[in-house]
């Protein structure tokens, strides 16, 4: 075998590279995994015992010389090839390059965080696993409410009681815990509630939360900032209502309703065929949530306003099923690339 061995180790060394074709000739001869040197590694078996030490450390060294005779040609032809004419392999799959877009969520909620910012509102976030002071009782809600059940929220934890947040108003009582008034802030963020999944509800949703306290903010402030809101994420003939209702950590309430941006008004699934759509909850701070927090209510007062980052974007889009959002069909996504 040692002749073998020399004779073709005799072969490398004569082989001439001088264009890629000779180099690509020489790998698939000698380098390659059918190559020459391969076949008399198949062969080494049948080298009596006493002889394959010397014999392998011998195919190891032709091993070798084939390859850096290899390397050596092709990487001095390659270096005298023109910027981007260095040949690549055809074997390879092809790559298909795809130029990526923003989420229409994250689109959305850009947006509402520029339209704020305008106004002065900076922002806020917090975790999105809670204990329960800051999600439910420092925002007043009593021991018995039934967002406290495990119907309606997701306990991580019992005693104390941890759970992923219902609502970021729960970074909004971080801010007043640890920030003097006056206080203008927007919490955008993941919430999480435990709902049955349809085209109008999801039990993962996003959530935009803001909050203004200062001496002599009225409710009057509250709707020319929902106005100035409403106005600039849609069209400035957007109409906008507020109907009186009931939050535990604010007082007055209202939900605030915008005419219906997909049927204008003639009667959708996702309006109810009212013409209206709420897309969220505001309110003046209610005095025990300023008092929890160590803000004084006789001297300050503040408002709230609370929502779905989802629901805006059905409406600005014409989005019929919320399911769409997190279904990561390409197809649906796609649309929004220019916009992103």
């Amino acid at each position: 075998m040692k002749e073998s061995i020399q004779a073709l180790r005799q072969e490398i060394e004569a082989a001439t590279l001088t264009d890629l074709a000779s180099v690509e000739q020489f790998r698939l001869s000698y380098v390659a995994k059918q190559g020459k040197v391969n076949a008399l590694f198949a062969d080494f078996k049948q080298v009596p015992a006493e002889d394959r030490k010397a014999i392998g450390a011998l195919l190891n060294e032709l091993k070798d010389l084939a390859t850096d005779r290899w390397k050596v040609a092709q990487t001095a032809l390659e270096d005298q090839l023109p910027a981007g004419d260095v040949p690549q392999d055809l074997s390879l799959p092809d790559i298909i390059g795809r130029v990526g877009s923003q989420h229409p969520l994250t689109i959305v909620r850009q947006e509402i965080i520029r339209i704020f910012s305008n106004i002065g509102f900076n922002l806020s976030e917090g975790p999105e696993i809670e204990d329960d002071w800051h999600n439910f009782g420092a925002l007043n809600f009593p021991d018995n409410h039934p967002a406290r059940e495990m119907q309606d929220t997701f306990f991580v934890a019992r005693n104390p009681d941890m759970l992923l947040r219902t609502h970021t108003s729960s970074v909004q009582a971080r801010v007043m815990q640890n920030q003097k008034p006056p206080i203008r802030t927007l919490s955008p963020g993941r919430v999480y509630r435990n709902e049955a999944i349809s085209a109008r509800a999801h039990c993962l949703f996003h959530q935009v939360e803001g909050l203004y306290i200062n001496e002599g903010v009225s409710f009057a402030d509250l709707k020319d900032t929902l106005y100035y809101f409403v106005r600039e994420l849609f069209t400035p003939e957007t109409k906008i209502r507020f109907r009186p209702s009931f939050f535990p950590f604010t007082e007055p309430s209202a939900e605030i309703d915008i005419s219906c941006q997909i049927c204008h008004g003639e009667g959708c699934n996702i309006c109810k065929h009212t013409g209206w759509v709420e897309i969220g909850g505001s309110g003046m701070v209610d005095p025990n949530v300023l008092s929890s927090v160590g803000i004084d209510p006789e001297v300050y007062t503040g408002y709230a306003f609370g929502m779905g980052i989802e629901r805006m974007a059905m409406l600005k889009y014409g989005v019929r099923d919320l399911r769409l959002f997190t279904e990561n069909d390409t197809r649906f996504l796609r649309q929004f690339a220019a916009l992103g």
